[in-house]
């Protein structure tokens, strides 16, 4: 394994950890998810205008205003995304509302179809059976809850797939910007959320101690500037199977998380149905068919 591959997997794993870790930071800054994601936009804006200028990333970005109304509608979908995501979290627990957010996969493969006309093989189709049937398990564990508490998981589970497919709707938009530097799509998108959210924030709710200020103020810098900057460097060092599997380390860190903090184990049921929803992720992610997971059926 040579340097350049090495330095891209420490890369892709620390934007996962990043990532796994933003639920914590989310639930711990008491803010509403439209303060806290408004406020990640603000933050976060500054740092990646920082990281565009060092990499000298605006002399090579070929913007112009087909280019910025593209990036600014997939920044409308980003948004909302996180927005939902964030809601999502204290109704259905970090480590659930991460595994149902690992939909995406499957919302971005219907939407190449619909839209792009992408054929969709027998093992894709398998593998959206097999997410469907582990969704149901963990939507049929959540009714062991009662009352508000079963209501609030369901919602939280529907809020989770609302934010998959907004992140799908996101990442197809951001497909038409090839050749456009990923950190000044990010730029533009970040200065569209702060836009949105501005009129919606609620001003007169802001953090009121050091710790929630922190907590805000990480989200910004780190999960979003920090992440980026990780996150872009590892995709642009190892090749695309590598960067599929190592990006499931966010729900397994995202789990732990959960565990560590909240105390929050999975049912067997939802463990059951979660594992099938990663799994047929993985599956679809890397382009596989059942034989590849079947021992000794790899070529050497």
């Amino acid at each position: 394994m040579n340097h350049v591959t090495k330095r891209g997997i420490l890369d892709m794993t620390f934007a996962m950890v990043m990532s796994g870790t933003i639920g914590w930071f989310v639930l711990q800054s008491g803010q509403s998810p439209y303060n806290v994601v408004f406020f990640r936009c603000l933050i976060g804006a500054p740092v990646l205008a920082l990281l565009c200028f060092h990499l000298r990333a605006f002399s090579s970005s070929g913007l112009d205003a087909r280019r910025i109304l593209i990036a600014a509608g997939g920044g409308v979908a980003l948004v909302m995304n996180w927005l939902l995501l964030f809601s999502a979290y204290p109704l259905a627990s970090i480590s659930v509302t991460t595994i149902v957010y690992n939909f995406q996969p499957f919302m971005l493969v219907g939407l190449g179809a619909l839209f792009l006309g992408e054929r969709v093989g027998a093992a894709k189709l398998g593998w959206m059976g097999l997410a469907f049937a582990g969704m149901l398990a963990m939507t049929v564990s959540g009714t062991s809850l009662s009352g508000h508490a079963g209501q609030g998981y369901l919602t939280g589970i529907l809020l989770a797939l609302a934010a998959a497919f907004c992140y799908a709707v996101a990442a197809f938009v951001t497909r038409r910007l090839r050749s456009t530097s990923p950190y000044v799509i990010a730029l533009v998108q970040v200065l569209t959320g702060i836009v949105i959210l501005a009129p919606l924030a609620d001003f007169n709710a802001l953090p009121s101690s050091p710790q929630s200020w922190a907590m805000v103020a990480t989200i910004g810098v780190v999960h979003t500037g920090v992440m980026y900057a990780f996150l872009y460097s590892a995709i642009q060092k190892l090749p695309v199977v590598l960067t599929g599997t190592l990006s499931f380390l966010y729900p397994v860190v995202a789990i732990l998380v959960d565990i560590l903090a909240y105390g929050h184990v999975l049912t067997p049921g939802q463990a059951l149905g979660g594992a099938a929803i990663l799994l047929a992720a993985v599956g679809t992610t890397l382009n596989l068919t059942p034989r590849h997971l079947l021992p000794g059926t790899r070529k050497a």
